[in-house]
């Protein structure tokens, strides 16, 4: 199914706008457990990360029609800060005592040893177990890679990855081990695990690399969401001026 599309005035307005129109309510409802995943690799403020808006926005639309438990989950990438100090930096300690949705660091979550003969460059994956005991919704901010050549919903899968497991030896990333054949990385975890829905933030974009540098102008002014993150990203990366069919996570699955 192809990715909606709204026009961005404000997370209040066009985040219910975008759930709405992809017919989201109904899905929602039905589910208990639900995990919202923010790109929240840094520290940096929006848009290197996901606003704090936009999620505080997305759980009002869960709450508007559904009793689900709702946790906000992360295991950053930083050498410098844990997970707990990025969402306080950020914000997110405060959002999670506003809303009621709890805060996971994906870092340090109990795992399970994972096997895949299909996967070249995963065959065998370790995964935090709550992977797969919630509905994941994937809340990504539209940016270029430095390495990746585009950042969007499946490659924010990659902070589930413990770095007990993924650091990598000399890496400085808590994430580092998994830079090496990044693109296939990419695609092996998201044949694991991939989100259930995403939705992209792309009311700015970064167009050169994700933890910086200048922004789009004019800014994109769009918000994106789909029930296939694949789907999502050929979009997103477009928005950016960037062909997905070069992307080797965005062409192959």
């Amino acid at each position: 199914m192809e990715p909606v599309t709204t026009a961005f005035s404000s997370y209040e307005t066009s985040v219910p706008e975008v759930l709405a129109a992809l017919g989201a309510g109904r899905t929602l409802a039905a589910e208990r457990r639900i995990l919202l995943k923010p790109n929240l690799v840094t520290a940096a403020p929006h848009p290197v990360t996901t606003a704090i808006a936009c999620c505080r926005a997305v759980i009002a639309c869960i709450r508007a029609c559904s009793r689900a438990e709702i946790v906000i989950a992360e295991g950053t990438g930083d050498p410098g800060d844990s997970t707990w100090e990025v969402f306080a930096k950020l914000g997110y300690t405060e959002l999670s005592k506003e809303t009621g949705a709890t805060l996971m660091d994906l870092n340090q979550e109990p795992v399970e040893l994972l096997k895949n003969s299909a996967c070249k460059r995963l065959p065998e994956l370790y995964l935090p177990k709550a992977a797969r005991r919630y509905f994941i919704i994937s809340l990504p901010v539209l940016k270029a890679h430095s390495l990746a050549g585009f950042t969007g919903s499946r490659k924010n899968m990659l902070g589930f990855a413990p770095p007990a497991h993924y650091a990598g030896a000399g890496g400085v990333w808590n994430k580092a081990a998994l830079h090496r054949d990044l693109q296939q990385a990419v695609i092996d975890l998201n044949r694991y695990r991939s989100p259930d829905l995403t939705l992209m933030d792309a009311s700015v974009g970064l167009p050169e690399q994700h933890l910086g540098g200048r922004i789009c102008d004019p800014p994109v002014q769009k918000l994106l969401a789909g029930w296939d993150a694949m789907a999502v990203d050929r979009a997103a990366a477009g928005m950016l001026g960037l062909d997905w069919r070069n992307i080797q996570h965005l062409s192959d699955r």
